[in-house]
């Protein structure tokens, strides 16, 4: 075997190639170190004797289903310049490791579209070796993300585990990509990134964020300058919300037996978008005789399809405009579930409006959301936290991060 098929084969650059031989159903080739001079692992020193070598192995790429190993004795040198003796530096593995760089990059390549335990099979080695070099990687690249390009980021918590196990998370908007994870949630979970923040130089434009008094508290500190927008989406979750107890309230205050029937059942109907009924299911028919026999419902019901309105006006003026002609009426209608929600929208009416100078939202953050609990279901829930937390800062990426 060649020296050029060495290196083309497997990485191995300026070694010479001896022998080869069958042990254990392995395939094990021996090679010697470059003819280049030797230099000092400390100081870079040319000014070294050679002192002994000692033997070792390294798996390197598989050739079909046979693994390969290579074996070299690796010189042991003493630097007259710094006094040190050490075992000299091998170019194709890092340190301490007892496999090639070039098996590395295969096993990264197989973990795209396999798991840790088909790749571990394929290459016959063992699962948390897989898992370590997986891991490895993804400390040396997205162990600390990048802030200072950072313009318009969202905030949201996120279930991760049994027993409301919470994360807080940081995306940025423009890429996708998460920048931060904290444990728990609420203001204590940003404290290490505010800290990175600051640090890196970046601007922040705006926050994408839900109602929770400790996150608007959080960026308002330390992001003074930036617009706060409030999430839509969560809006509109906190009036659906307020809409199924109302409808539970009236169901429960029914005096006879027939508002009972006509309300049970109607909950998914009442927050669902007209346009999404099922006209073969009659879901239209019994949602009209549902509001035709419950005025207050019928009220909420269509105050609720009118704010969806609030996101499609022209400018903001016109927005704050309908703002607070919706706001008026939910006070005038005397429900109490209503004009509590409408104390809401006056109070946060700043950040709800500041949506048409950022049309941001923690919509993304959802999708995020999904894609963990794809990768958790995948891998059936991960042990160590560091690695699923380093998965996490990669998920934007290739169909890698959703691989169990």
């Amino acid at each position: 075997m060649s020296t050029t098929l060495l290196y083309r084969a497997f990485g191995v650059r300026g070694y010479r190639y001896r022998s080869q031989s069958i042990e254990s159903s392995c395939l094990m080739m021996t090679i010697a170190p470059p003819r280049a001079a030797l230099r000092c692992t400390v100081c870079g020193s040319a000014d070294v004797e050679r002192r002994g070598g000692v033997w070792r192995d390294w798996q390197t790429i598989p050739i079909g289903s046979r693994p390969v190993y290579l074996r070299m004795e690796v010189p042991r040198l003493h630097c007259w310049n710094c006094g040190v003796t050490r075992q000299a530096a091998v170019g194709f593995a890092q340190p301490y490791k007892q496999h090639t760089r070039a098996f590395a990059r295969y096993v990264l390549e197989l973990r795209r579209c396999m798991t840790i335990k088909d790749v571990a099979a394929h290459l016959n080695v063992s699962e948390s070796l897989v898992r370590d070099i997986e891991q490895q990687y993804l400390e040396r690249h997205f162990s600390r993300p990048r802030l200072k390009h950072l313009t318009q980021i969202a905030i949201d918590e996120i279930c991760v585990g049994k027993r409301h196990r919470y994360v807080t998370v940081v995306l940025d908007l423009e890429s996708g990509a998460i920048v931060h994870v904290g444990e728990g949630k609420g203001g204590d979970a940003l404290a290490r990134f505010w800290r990175r923040l600051r640090a890196s130089g970046a601007r922040i434009e705006a926050v994408a964020t839900d109602l929770s008094p400790a996150y608007i508290a959080a960026v308002r500190h330390h992001l003074p300058e930036a617009v706060l927008v409030f999430d839509r989406f969560h809006l509109v979750k906190l009036l659906n919300e307020e809409l199924s107890e109302l409808r539970r309230e009236l169901y429960h205050e029914a005096t006879d037996r027939l508002h009972q029937q006509v309300l049970k059942g109607t909950r998914w109907l009442l927050l669902k978008h007209p346009e999404h009924l099922d006209e073969q299911r009659d879901e239209r028919r019994r949602l009209e005789e549902a509001l035709t026999l419950n005025q207050a419902l019928a009220t909420a019901y269509y105050l609720k399809e009118d704010l969806r309105q609030l996101w499609e006006r022209r400018d903001e003026w016109d927005a704050e405009r309908f703002l607070q002609s919706w706001c008026r009426r939910a006070e005038l209608s005397g429900i109490r579930r209503l004009q509590k929600f409408a104390k809401t929208l006056q109070a946060h009416r700043s950040g709800i409006l500041a949506w048409y100078e950022y049309p941001i939202s923690t919509g993304p953050l959802e999708g995020v959301n999904t894609k963990i609990t794809v990768l958790k279901r995948q891998a059936y829930g991960y042990r160590n936290q560091r690695y699923f937390r380093l998965k996490l800062y990669a998920l934007h990426l290739t169909r890698q991060e959703l691989v169990g």
